[in-house]
């Protein structure tokens, strides 16, 4: 899930917008699926080549924010919908998760900043409402979905044709300062949880700070908050967090860790991004980096004209809030409304920037540490062409293979580098740590 700029104060906008190798040994990928899901249908001019290749993969995205959609835009992630950015549009339902042959879809249970903010904390319950919601999702379709909480479980969903679902907490502020609450999100299915999410929360710093927010590192009991993921087989996810408690983190971890959704700083200067030296710190740690497909996280040029777009309504904006008699309330949505009307109407970047990102990881961190986490239904802006939904993911394969990777690591990126974690996280195999 992405910040919405236009609920940002004018300052942060400010800094938001000034923000401007070693492989490890691995499971092979393709060593899996004997029945391997033949469902996927081919996007429009994407090669025989690359669809084969997709087909017989194990096809991972680790953050997928339809739960968001359903909960809070009454969407009916049973039906199909059209692409977009509307209430009623989206880049993921039941239809097309199967028609886009992925193996597995982590979906998030996504706890914004303002349930922090209530009192009592309510970031609990949140998370537990989406975890409910995305176990009734599988549940009424257990001929095409599966739930997991194992790679065991994912190979499972392979060999049977269905696409495994499963559960990452995406806000450290859902334990609210509880290991007892971090296990029972575990005991609920979730298999990763980010540290923060644009808030940072009482044990870890975040990187963007909202609402006077830490962004400092981890306090003694985060160190022990990602303890405890390790014991329990957690992954511990980096996304969002500042740059001190990614070091922090990486540090006390014992297990790898995952980005679930970040891409590559040296490429864009989103502060969600990785530097190429933390890139080299995963990788040392065994974890993965799934590249974020959000075009201000992979185009430098259109994040700078989206921020200029952020910083000159939220001037108008805070000018009509000085007004007598300014109604705030209706104010704020005009400007997030003019906003986001603003955005859409922006080029989008062409998929080749999201293969720069995936190939930049791969170079500076090594093949076996990259991995792909769409942020589908998450953004708040726009994709790259192209890549509109679920069921674009293939095109990814087509663009790989044109900068000369073989079908070995093409595999590996798609979702193999992820099952090797989450086989010695989650199945308590015996892997070599680096």
């Amino acid at each position: 899930m992405t910040h919405h700029a236009a609920s940002l104060s004018l300052p942060l906008l400010l800094a938001v917008g000034a923000c401007a190798t070693m492989n490890q040994k691995t499971t092979s990928p393709s060593s899996a699926p004997v029945n391997a899901n033949a469902g996927a249908k081919a996007p429009a001019g994407v090669s025989e080549r690359a669809m084969a290749i997709y087909r017989s993969a194990i096809v991972i995205d680790t953050h997928n924010d339809l739960p968001t959609k359903m909960l809070d835009d009454a969407y009916n992630a049973d039906v199909r919908h059209s692409p977009g950015f509307a209430k009623d549009q989206g880049e993921t339902d039941l239809p097309r998760l199967v028609e886009s042959g992925i193996t597995a879809q982590y979906l998030s249970a996504f706890v914004d900043a303002e349930y922090a903010l209530k009192r009592p904390d309510q970031s609990h319950a949140r998370a537990l409402a989406y975890i409910d919601t995305i176990h009734a999702f599988v549940a009424r379709h257990p001929d095409k979905l599966l739930f997991a909480t194992t790679a065991a479980d994912v190979r499972r969903a392979k060999a049977e044709g269905k696409v495994a679902i499963l559960i990452g907490v995406e806000g450290g502020h859902a334990i609210e300062n509880s290991l007892d609450n971090l296990r029972d999100l575990y005991r609920r299915g979730a298999r990763y949880m980010t540290l923060t999410w644009n808030n940072g929360n009482d044990w870890a710093g975040s990187s963007i700070g909202v609402n006077g927010t830490s962004t400092g590192g981890l306090t003694d009991f985060g160190k022990q908050v990602v303890r405890e993921m390790n014991r329990l087989g957690m992954l511990v996810d980096i996304s969002h967090v500042s740059d001190a408690t990614f070091y922090d983190a990486v540090a006390t971890s014992t297990s790898p860790v995952i980005a679930s959704h970040s891409s590559a700083r040296a490429l864009d200067p989103a502060p969600r991004d990785l530097t190429d030296d933390q890139l080299r710190a995963v990788a040392r740690n065994g974890g993965v980096v799934n590249v974020n497909f959000y075009a201000a996280f992979i185009d430098s040029a259109y994040l700078r004209k989206k921020t200029e777009i952020e910083l000159r309504v939220a001037r108008e904006t805070e000018a009509e809030l000085k007004r007598p008699g300014a109604d705030s309330t209706a104010v704020m949505a005009r400007g997030e409304a003019r906003t986001n009307e603003l955005v859409q109407a922006l080029t989008p970047p062409p998929l080749s920037v999201l293969i720069d990102h995936i190939d930049h990881v791969a170079k500076v961190a090594g093949i076996d540490h990259v991995g792909i986490g769409s942020d589908f239904d998450g953004v708040s802006g726009l994709l790259p062409a192209g890549m509109n939904q679920v069921t674009d993911l293939p095109k990814i394969v087509d663009g790989l293979l044109a900068r000369g990777y073989d079908e070995q690591a093409i595999k590996k990126i798609l979702g193999g580098n992820m099952m090797r974690v989450m086989e010695q996280v989650f199945d308590r195999r015996s892997a070599p740590m680096p």
